[in-house]
């Protein structure tokens, strides 16, 4: 199964308050072996046909600890997809970031404890290099987007993720500050782990919906919600500008993630 074309290289994992994403076309959820993927859209954007794939599934069902995360990112790899742009609602950590603030994250702390978080769970060991977590030519094509786009953004910040579905303690919030955390989310993780065991692409887009907690006298879902709806066309345009800066042909590391990452095994 593929999509074939340019497009066909390129998704768009969208997370709260972008399920709803203009489709023009259905592929549905596919069959993995780590069960069935979330479902798969088919997008028009500057032209380009490009998947788009809601993190939580239809009408936003799936909490962020169930999210199938190696069936969705195995089910874009399957059709094809050599990078992923993804979209998540995080906290500031960071007191200079504010709510309706893009970030474009550089680097990630991961606070999750039952996802499984590899591909990688028998022989050969496999141990993937994540110097970079992010795609550079990924990141490069959102920051420009943002710039252009004339709105308030960050170039760079550590995303800490947590395994939710609870909002954090203010106490574990300071501790994410004294790790060198600017953001917290309960999806950023695992899925650029993942991308990159498959030799893919990965960067992520973030709105800041709220101040983390004991930054803010409360945290509401109401809350992000709200602020999913304020930013939610900001999103769409960074993203449609960012997706053709792509470049079509890829000269980052993270199509060669394998090489001398196996004891025992080839590269794929």
């Amino acid at each position: 199964m593929g999509v074939g074309g340019r497009a066909g290289r390129v998704a768009i994992i969208g997370g709260s308050s972008l399920e709803g994403f203009p489709t023009a076309g259905e592929i549905g959820s596919v069959e993995t072996p780590y069960g069935q993927s979330s479902e798969v859209f088919v997008v028009d954007v500057s032209g380009l046909r490009v998947l788009f794939m809601p993190r939580h599934g239809a009408g936003h069902s799936l909490p962020p600890h169930r999210v199938n995360y190696r069936a969705n990112v195995w089910a874009l790899k399957r059709l094809g997809v050599e990078r992923i742009v993804a979209t998540n609602a995080v906290g500031a950590i960071n007191p200079s970031m504010r709510p309706g603030d893009l970030v474009v994250p550089h680097d990630l702390i991961d606070f999750t404890k039952l996802r499984p978080t590899t591909f990688y769970d028998e022989a050969p060991v496999t141990h993937v290099d994540v110097s970079q977590v992010y795609c550079p030519e990924v990141r490069r094509a959102l920051i420009e987007a943002c710039r252009e786009a004339g709105v308030r953004f960050w170039d760079h910040g550590v995303l800490v993720c947590t395994e939710g579905p609870r909002f954090e303690t203010p106490a574990e919030i300071r501790m994410f500050r004294l790790l060198g955390a600017d953001i917290v989310g309960m999806t950023g993780f695992p899925e650029p782990i993942l991308a990159r065991e498959l030799g893919m692409c990965y960067a992520t887009l973030c709105f800041v919906s709220n101040m983390a907690a004991g930054l803010q006298d409360r945290v509401s879902v109401e809350e992000v919600l709200r602020m999913g709806e304020k930013v939610r066309g900001v999103v769409v345009k960074v993203l449609t500008e960012a997706i053709p800066k792509i470049p079509e042909r890829r000269g980052c590391p993270c199509m060669r993630a394998l090489e001398s990452a196996r004891f025992g095994g080839q590269g794929c």
